[in-house]
């Protein structure tokens, strides 16, 4: 089209586009579009978002990864664990995770070790730990002993014999004592 404008036969103008400033580089790629000088052209622009409010930093975009903030392509750098795994083997243990991307199938759990001691048989009964309720009522593996003591005058410590765990019953037997009238008309007791 030699002449960007379009006159009517009375001398309106009815389109005008010799003030139009677009060009192939601002237009998408694929659109088509006339010019100023009235000619048809086909966009060759790739942008498909404005990225100047983005705030991306090169630490929060994949290590490898490409993306574009406020104009400017960026290359990632955070660090690809991808799944991330952890045991805790203490009681106060805990895993502190990497920084970085994880891919969502990484599992942190208790060790195996100590996963084989939770177990209904070595927790008090009425007791739950970690969703194991204890059924351990704390007699297991007692071996009782019963023991007689006589008094004396000194002082005795009654513990249990080799190979049991502790005492049931101790009995200490009574003193020995005999009350009888004496001569001086009084009474005479003899202990033991």
């Amino acid at each position: 089209m030699a002449n960007s404008k379009i006159v009517l036969g009375n001398g309106e103008v009815l389109m005008d586009l010799t003030a139009d400033t677009v060009k192939e580089d601002k237009l998408l790629k694929g659109y088509t579009a006339h010019g100023a000088d009235g000619e048809v052209m086909t966009g060759t622009c790739t942008f498909d978002a404005d990225t100047q409010d983005a705030n991306a930093a090169d630490s929060e975009i994949l290590s490898g990864k490409t993306a574009y903030v406020k104009g400017v392509k960026k290359t990632g750098a955070m660090k690809n664990n991808g799944a991330v795994a952890g045991k805790i083997s203490t009681k106060a243990g805990k895993y502190t995770v990497p920084q970085g991307y994880h891919d969502g199938s990484g599992t942190v759990q208790i060790d195996s070790t100590e996963q084989a001691k939770i177990i209904a048989e070595n927790i008090r009964e009425g007791v739950t730990v970690l969703g194991v309720t204890g059924t351990m009522s704390g007699s297991e593996d007692v071996k009782s002993q019963s023991k007689e003591v006589t008094p004396s005058f000194e002082q005795q410590v009654v513990l249990p014999a080799s190979g049991y765990t502790h005492l049931s019953q101790v009995t200490v037997a009574a003193i020995s004592v005999s009350i009888t009238d004496n001569s001086a008309g009084g009474k005479t007791v003899t202990i033991g």
